[in-house]
């Protein structure tokens, strides 16, 4: 059951879903619009480098075979390696916004990665860039290690959001970070959003239940065998995990509790 007041609200904008898709390693656009599709997702995000600087009738991209009206865009900045370059690629990104229609739209995953191995962000690019584009207007949803006090500083600066990986990027390893995790979205009064490393639907659902306020996902859908399938799973995970969390988890304990107690039979019986 959905409730309409458990909104998802990044800026200026509201959404209904907590749960956003990327778009690379499909290996078809038809596999990637089913997934959009499926998971019932609101914001796409895309890689402002692999998309053409104009999108005309003899330009087909991949940005045409969607549905605007329904989905937000929000480029991101991968293949950064310098801060200038992620802020070059956000102006780039709000000019396809406009070209689909979405005159009003700034917002930018931002993603600053010198590092060719590991491929984690670089906390000082990301912040000298961020710096930048919140002073410019731009809805920052920073992606970052999973570090509380950077999480902080970039709160600080008027980011939209904190994106922390739950590991690295495309690897499927899930959370490993839980700790820090926790610390971030206790001590955020922004969004938080898993981002980078959930590979199956249970870890998604974790996220959320530790009281992340979206997931964001690719790899997991895009290198499933029905990846299609794949992202329907991914959205009953987050709405599972979603509403676990609203609803107040039990707490763990060390030992035994009978479900069915002596006293509770005794007050039965009387009635």
């Amino acid at each position: 059951m959905k409730n309409n007041l458990d909104v998802l609200k990044i800026g200026i904008k509201s959404f209904n879903s907590r749960l956003m898709l990327g778009t690379g390693k499909f290996k078809t656009v038809q596999n990637a619009v089913d997934s959009i599709v499926n998971s019932n997702c609101q914001i796409v995000t895309v890689a402002i480098r692999r998309l053409p600087t104009n999108l005309t009738d003899d330009n087909i991209s991949f940005l045409t075979s969607l549905d605007w009206k329904k989905l937000w865009l929000l480029p991101n900045t991968a293949g950064s390696q310098t801060a200038e370059d992620a802020i070059r690629m956000a102006f780039l990104g709000h000019e396809l916004a406009c070209q689909i229609g979405q005159v009003n739209n700034y917002f930018v995953k931002l993603e600053v990665i010198s590092d060719p191995k590991y491929l984690l962000p670089d906390p000082i690019g990301t912040i000298k860039a961020a710096e930048f584009l919140v002073k410019k207007g731009f809805t920052v949803l920073p992606y970052i290690n999973a570090d509380p006090m950077l999480a902080l500083h970039l709160e600080d600066l008027g980011c939209a959001t904190v994106m922390p990986l739950g590991s690295p990027i495309g690897s499927g390893q899930g959370l490993n970070n839980l700790t820090n995790l926790k610390i971030i979205i206790e001590n955020s009064t922004i969004p938080v959003i898993i981002d980078a490393g959930i590979g199956t639907p249970s870890e998604a659902s974790m996220a959320m239940e530790l009281g992340a306020d979206a997931v964001l996902l690719n790899t997991a859908v895009a290198q499933a065998k029905n990846p299609a399938q794949m992202a329907l799973a991914m959205n009953l995970a987050v709405q599972s995990g979603r509403l676990g969390y609203l609803a107040g988890c039990m707490a763990k304990k060390s030992y035994a509790d009978p479900s069915s107690p002596l006293n509770n039979i005794s007050k039965l019986n009387q009635i």
